[in-house]
């Protein structure tokens, strides 16, 4: 039995609407990154939204727009995917990492006051596994010292905090639509603001600096190609649409799944704060305790055909950021602790019943074998 860890979930819907747009001649340019940002104004009920063709694009331009240069301070997770960290090397700033709370797996509010000093420009929490953070007292403690503050939301669309919707308290919130998001557009991203001055620089850099006046061929800064085309955005459009439909269907099967789970011993199930008002599941991660082999673990349900992976690697001992920065174990031990004991399984909307039991069955044996 093969079971995936991921799959889009696409309908005749987005086809039928890719379709049109390869056979109306626009691929770039168009109306439909107009109709997919308008999608996202209304949702968020924000003033801008800026369609780009990725999350890393999209965390980039803003560190750019917040004019973040060699020596300024970003403080941020060393639990997330490396773009969180990437954006701010690309423009020879300094990640300053706060070890994480190892519930919520989140950024450790209570540790960010600490390390913030003169050259901390931006704080840069994480929504990690679409669990959203406390934002309200992550912008208090922004205005406090005058910090600029981007919401990495790329795991999170439609999840809530106490009801206010993650990517929105931020200055800038950001989202992205790879293949194994909740909504996806192949490859994407999409910065939220209420900013004028962020809004019409991302504009500007997404497309080589171009003016926002449309005069074609006059650039008025340094840019970049970071254009969402017309194909990814009528994906978009029709995912929008269905968002809570498929936010509904995954969270069923992450139920499904803490059901069957929460007796095996050894597994610690997923944990959801209880202000947590909408949970946006981007991917299914469970841990194992400390005296369990997590990667003898993995290896078995590999070998029986179940794709999972650790999740996520702690980005301060990946090689090279321990050459640039010097970085060792040890330097964020619950980052660590977590990292070591984490697996994603499969998760997405196609999963049926039979294949949650196989995954559920064959976990059990590789705990009780190895």
């Amino acid at each position: 039995m093969k079971v995936n860890l991921g799959a889009p979930d696409i309908t005749d819907k987005e086809i039928n609407l890719v379709k049109e747009v390869l056979e109306s001649g626009i691929l770039s340019i168009g109306p439909k990154i107009e109709e997919f940002e308008n999608k996202f104004t209304k949702y968020f009920n924000v003033k801008h939204a800026i369609g780009v063709n990725s999350g890393t694009s999209a965390l980039h331009l803003l560190i750019r727009s917040l004019d973040i240069k060699d020596g300024d301070e970003v403080i941020t997770t060393p639990f997330s995917f490396v773009a969180s960290t990437n954006c701010i090397l690309f423009e020879r700033a300094k990640p300053v990492f706060v070890d994480i709370d190892e519930e919520t797996l989140n950024i450790d509010i209570n540790k960010i006051e600490e390390k913030i000093t003169d050259r901390t420009k931006v704080i840069l929490p994480v929504d990690v596994f679409g669990h959203p953070n406390n934002m309200t007292e992550i912008m208090k403690l922004a205005k406090k010292y005058n910090l600029k503050v981007i919401e990495d939301s790329c795991e999170a669309i439609g999840s809530e905090y106490k009801g206010i919707k993650s990517g929105t308290l931020a200055d800038a919130g950001v989202f992205a639509f790879y293949p194994n998001k909740q909504i996806t557009t192949g490859e994407g991203g999409m910065i939220i603001t209420n900013n004028d001055n962020i809004a019409e620089l991302c504009r500007s850099m997404r497309s080589q600096g171009r003016a926002t006046t449309g005069l074609w061929l006059y650039h008025e800064r340094l840019g970049y190609n970071y254009r969402m085309s017309e194909i990814n955005a009528a994906v978009g459009i029709i995912q929008m649409e269905r968002l809570k439909e498929i936010i509904a269907k995954r969270d069923k099967i992450a139920q499904i799944y803490n059901e069957k789970l929460k007796d095996i011993k050894g597994v610690i199930l997923p944990y959801v704060d209880s202000k947590v008002t909408n949970m946006s599941w981007f991917v299914y991660v469970i841990r194992l305790e400390d005296n369990i082999d997590r990667n003898k673990i993995i290896d078995y349900l590999t070998e029986s055909g179940i794709a999972c992976k650790p999740y996520f690697t702690p980005i301060h001992l990946q090689p090279y950021m321990r050459n640039m920065f010097g970085f060792k174990e040890g330097d964020f031990p619950i980052t660590e602790k977590v990292g070591k004991s984490t697996i994603a399984l499969p998760f997405h909307n196609k999963l049926n019943k039979a294949d949650i039991d196989y995954v559920v069955k064959k976990l059990n044996e590789a705990i009780n074998k190895i």
